[in-house]
């Protein structure tokens, strides 16, 4: 069974660029402290890569 990943808004997306404002919606955060759980793939590695001043990544 594949690990899932936790990932968690920590940082508003107000500020950043439009692509990063993307990213955080396809990861399904809305809101700062939200959390929301994605299966551990490279497509969700490399989406938290591009965001990761914005987000906390825990392995669950």
């Amino acid at each position: 069974m594949a690990n899932k990943l936790k990932i968690t808004l920590i940082k508003s997306p107000i500020g950043a660029i439009p692509k990063q404002r993307a990213t955080i919606k396809a990861l399904g955060l809305k809101k700062i402290r939200q959390c929301h759980e994605h299966q551990d793939n490279s497509a969700i590695r490399g989406m938290i890569q591009k965001v990761n001043h914005m987000v906390k990544v825990e392995t669950v």
